[in-house]
């Protein structure tokens, strides 16, 4: 964990500017999540939709998106009291989750399809308790984009907790992240081997089979600031990757199938952040015009993953129902998970986020005033 934050690009007047390549590779992830929902896993869940020309089958963007909330977990702990730091992170995460939810609950039952998941209060309740990873055979997703959401609570609120201790620093720090790629590479045998049900609960639960993807995100951070060198790092990069390929065997009734393509794209995506991380901005190259579109979209992107999946599904049933193809639904499924994004960020995500940081500060400042008159 981080001992200070590195510092931002600096503009020709010397004021800080976030560099527009990590606007970039944030909006690129969403980008290439939504693509795989609209084009491949829409038609592998609905089959009765129609087969799109062109199709990505690659589970990758959600995966980079971890690898990039633990690089600026990393970037950003250092800065301000550590409380404000894992509030902040709650405050802007969990409000447009909630929003989402039930968002994509009330167009479920508004715009329902026969024969499609129609869910009750229960699932509602169960969604917004985000239950899904510890029962899947009993908590089914109103949107399967969400499984991301726990696994970054739980991510920035073990970054706190290490970065007050003693092991998020020096030595310790480089053995937990070992530790914690390791373990859940010498368990795989026994989870994809008829583990009982309290061990799967337990392991799929906290993600264990996801930990490798926050260990790179903070080895990169550790890595382009100097402080592990680059055969460390390359030693955490390689047994990461072997995480990956792991985690992307699938059962089967033939065995255990790997899915190659995710993998390798998940490993690129690693030296993309990696390069991201270590090199010069991107602005020399990037025209302003859409350095600006970008920015816009990264700063969405966060609404958009929240509400563009099952949304998108119906949308793209709705429009074949009445005679549109596979192109125009596509287009259809973006254009709205776009919208929808945007405005979940203008209307919930941003003002809950300046309410609750708001309130949070002025109650410290409170309690600073109580202890300098006591």
């Amino acid at each position: 964990m981080p001992e200070k934050t590195t510092t931002p690009t600096q503009t020709k007047s010397g004021k800080s500017k976030r560099k527009i390549s990590w606007d970039v590779v944030r909006a690129g992830c969403v980008i290439l999540v939504m693509i795989y929902h609209s084009t491949f896993l829409s038609v592998f869940l609905h089959p009765e939709l129609a087969e799109r020309s062109i199709r990505f089958p690659f589970q990758v963007g959600a995966s980079m998106l971890l690898v990039i909330s633990a690089y600026f977990a990393c970037v950003t702990i250092g800065r301000g009291g550590l409380l404000r730091y894992w509030w902040g992170r709650m405050a802007r995460l969990f409000p447009p989750f909630v929003g989402a939810v039930l968002l994509i609950f009330g167009i479920m039952h508004l715009a329902a399809i026969e024969g499609w998941f129609l869910p009750t209060w229960q699932d509602l309740l169960a969604n917004v308790a985000m239950l899904w990873n510890w029962k899947p055979d009993e908590f089914f997703f109103i949107d399967g984009s969400h499984w991301t959401v726990p696994l970054q609570l739980m991510g920035f609120t073990a970054a706190a907790l290490l970065f007050k201790s003693k092991l998020g620093h020096g030595t310790a720090i480089r053995v937990v992240l070992w530790v914690a790629v390791i373990v859940p590479i010498l368990q795989w045998p026994i989870r994809v081997g008829g583990a009982p049900e309290a061990y799967r609960m337990i392991v799929d639960g906290i993600g264990a089979h996801r930990w490798h993807l926050f260990v790179v995100g903070v080895a990169i951070w550790m890595w382009s600031t100097r402080r592990i060198g680059w055969a460390h790092f390359a030693a955490l990069l390689a047994t990461c990757m072997l995480g990956q390929s792991l985690h992307n065997y699938e059962e089967t009734p033939e065995g255990l199938v790997a899915d190659w393509g995710s993998t390798v794209g998940v490993c690129i995506g690693m030296l993309v952040v990696a390069a991201t991380a270590y090199g010069p901005d991107w602005n020399r190259v990037i025209p302003d015009a859409v350095g600006r579109w970008v920015t816009w979209f990264a700063g969405i992107s966060y609404g958009v993953f929240l509400v563009h999946q099952t949304i998108g599904y119906i949308v793209s049933r709705t429009l074949q129902d009445i005679g549109a193809g596979p192109f125009l639904q596509v287009m259809a499924m973006l254009t709205t998970g776009v919208l929808l994004g945007w405005a979940l960020t203008r209307l919930v995500e941003r003002p809950t986020h300046t309410f609750l940081m708001n309130g949070y500060d002025r109650l410290a400042a409170r309690r600073a005033a109580g202890a300098q008159q006591t």
